[in-house]
């Protein structure tokens, strides 16, 4: 394996991984948004100019997710559990 498709695995194993934690905290988003930017560089670098482009509007994309209008900001901050946060999750929460 040479270093370009090591470094190809590694960006690619970056988003998979930020991408099924990422609701346990912002700062997994910003890593999605990250591991996006080095499959963007791994996509030019290879050729692949396409895969590079995509990659390159998620990572410009993942940092606005959660954001919307009618979603709580994302929060660096751990959650606080609240009747707020209880309601948002859709969970019944006893205080």
């Amino acid at each position: 394996m040479d270093a370009l498709t090591a470094f190809g695995l590694f960006a690619v194993a970056a988003m998979l991984v930020c991408f099924a934690l990422e609701k346990r905290s912002a700062w997994f988003i910003l890593a999605f948004a990250g591991s996006c930017g080095l499959g963007s560089l791994y996509g030019f670098l290879q050729g692949a100019w396409p895969f590079g482009l995509v990659e390159a509007i998620w990572a410009l994309v993942a940092p606005r997710r959660g954001t919307g209008p009618g979603e709580p900001q994302l929060s660096i901050n751990p959650p606080m559990r609240s009747s707020y946060n209880c309601y948002i999750s859709t969970q019944y929460c006893k205080p």
